[in-house]
C-alpha cells in the first residue's frame, strides 16, 4: 500500500482529535487511551502514534487545536469600527467558538487530566487570542470609552466573564437558547458600562 495522501493524513488527524475530543466530553479522562481513540475512527494506533508521537502528543494537539480554533473567530471580528462594539463582538466570538468546540473546552481552560499540562512554548503559542483582547480593551481606553485603566486589568475581567458565561451556557445552566442569548448580551454590555469613565463634575 502507498504512502497515504498528505490530504488524508490531514483528515486523519482532525478525526482522531476531534474523536479524542468527544471521549473526554463524554467519558471523561479515564476513556482517553490511544488505543480507544483509534478505535472510534476505525484506525490503528500506530496511526495515532505516527501523527502523534504519543497520548501526551495528542491532548497537546487538542489543546493547540481548539486555541487555533478562537483565534481563527477572532480574525473575523472588526478592528476599525466603533471599539467598545468591536470587543463586544470578540465576546461573542469566544461563546461562538466554545459552542463549536465543547469536547475541548475544558482542556484549554481547565485541567480534566492531570498529567497533561501545556509547556513554555504551548503557552507561547497560544497567547495571541489575550493579545488579540488586550489590544482591543486598549482601543477603547485609547478612545475614551473606558476610563483611565490599565487595559491589562480589563482584559482579566472581561477573560473571567466570558469564560465563566462559557462554562455555565456548556453545562446547561443559562437557560434555553433565547434566555443564553439575553444573559450573555446583558452580562457584556453590564462589564463594559462598568468601565465606562465617570462623569465629569
Amino acid at each position: 500500500m502507498g504512502r497515504p495522501r498528505t490530504r488524508d493524513w490531514d483528515e486523519l488527524r482532525r478525526a482522531l482529535i476531534d474523536a479524542a475530543g468527544r471521549l473526554l466530553a463524554a467519558e471523561g479522562p479515564q476513556a482517553l487511551s490511544t488505543r480507544r481513540v483509534a478505535h472510534e475512527v476505525g484506525t490503528s494506533t500506530t496511526a495515532v502514534y505516527n501523527l502523534f508521537q504519543d497520548k501526551a502528543g495528542l491532548l497537546r494537539a487538542m489543546f493547540l487545536d481548539g486555541f487555533a480554533a478562537l483565534e481563527e473567530r477572532f480574525a473575523r471580528v472588526p478592528v476599525d469600527g466603533d471599539p467598545e462594539a468591536d470587543l463586544l463582538a470578540l465576546g461573542h466570538a469566544y461563546r461562538a467558538a466554545a459552542r463549536a468546540n465543547p469536547h475541548r473546552y475544558d482542556l484549554m481552560f481547565g485541567r480534566p487530566i492531570a498529567e497533561f499540562r501545556p509547556d513554555e512554548a504551548d503557552l507561547a503559542r497560544i497567547g495571541g487570542t489575550h493579545d488579540t483582547l488586550l489590544r482591543a480593551v486598549a482601543r477603547c481606553v485609547d478612545a475614551g470609552r473606558f476610563g483611565p485603566a490599565d487595559p491589562a486589568d480589563v482584559a482579566a475581567h472581561m477573560s473571567a466573564l466570558v469564560h465563566g458565561l462559557a462554562s455555565l451556557e456548556l453545562r446547561g445552566a443559562l437557560g434555553d437558547e433565547e434566555c443564553a442569548d439575553r444573559r450573555w448580551r446583558l452580562a457584556l454590555e453590564a462589564a463594559c458600562r462598568g468601565h465606562h469613565p465617570e462623569p465629569a463634575g
